[in-house]
């Protein structure tokens, strides 16, 4: 009988020996049935500092779709949310199987780290690995990380900062690990970006600046990365709050 691995390999990963943990991609709802047959449902944003990059996301995109793969990235997001206990005893147990035995593990194809307690359940189970593994991740979760992972960060754990994201101004460019995603190869490399197409490893074993080709062409994605594109809808933002508050301050004067 097959095994129910937690961690699994698409197709690009397993060309690289990496394996992967994935929830779905953003906001999701989650349809609960009581034993009498009642419905109801949940709303939950695994990808609660998604800014632009919810617009050209992979992950809600091809195969991502597909209804058997989409359940079981629901079902994964169900057993973390309704029984994190279980799926933390289960994910230790499985990393002590020798397929992962000096694995590259990377957490969340698709996804984010959502929660603190959640995010600290993976720090847990990164910490006591026992097979030499090493695990990364791409996260916009930038304040979060920030606050629980940099100041202790596992020596196992390799992480890489991703624009588009709402928490983009967090971010020290001359400093911090980041990935940004652009139209294709010329405009990365002009921009100064190493590209990780030969091995996804080079997210956080390359050089620091990140570059990643869009993976199909996308509307509104022709002439800026992810990263210019949320800077210009900071800026937006910004003057809208400006109007907001200036609107204010006639309407009560």
């Amino acid at each position: 009988m097959a095994t129910d691995w937690l961690l699994t390999q698409n197709s690009r990963m397993k060309a690289q020996g990496i394996f992967n943990w994935t929830l779905p991609a953003w906001a999701v709802t989650l349809k609960d049935e009581a034993p009498d047959g009642t419905i109801t449902t949940r709303n939950i944003n695994v990808c609660p500092q998604a800014g632009v990059c919810a617009k050209f996301c992979y992950a809600l995109d091809g195969a991502y779709r597909y209804p058997n793969v989409r359940q079981r990235h629901e079902n994964n997001l169900r057993l973390v949310l309704d029984t994190p206990l279980v799926w933390q005893e289960r994910m230790a147990a499985e990393l002590r199987h020798r397929r992962y035995s000096g694995a590259a593990i990377r957490i969340h194809d698709a996804g984010d780290f959502f929660e603190d307690s959640y995010t600290m359940q993976w720090l847990e189970l990164i910490r006591g690995a026992p097979q030499g593994q090493t695990f990364y991740a791409y996260t916009k979760e930038v304040s979060r990380f920030q606050r629980l992972v940099e100041p202790n960060c596992p020596a196992n754990f390799k992480f890489v900062y991703s624009l588009g994201g709402k928490e983009d101004h967090l971010i020290i460019k001359e400093l911090d690990r980041h990935a940004d995603v652009f139209p294709d190869t010329s405009s990365l490399e002009a921009a100064g970006y190493s590209s990780q197409e030969a091995s996804d490893l080079l997210a956080v074993f390359g050089p620091p600046r990140v570059g990643m080709a869009a993976n199909r062409p996308r509307k509104g994605l022709k002439d800026h990365s992810f990263g210019e594109l949320q800077e210009i809808d900071d800026i937006k933002a910004a003057a809208r709050r400006a109007r907001a508050r200036a609107k204010a301050r006639r309407d009560s004067s």
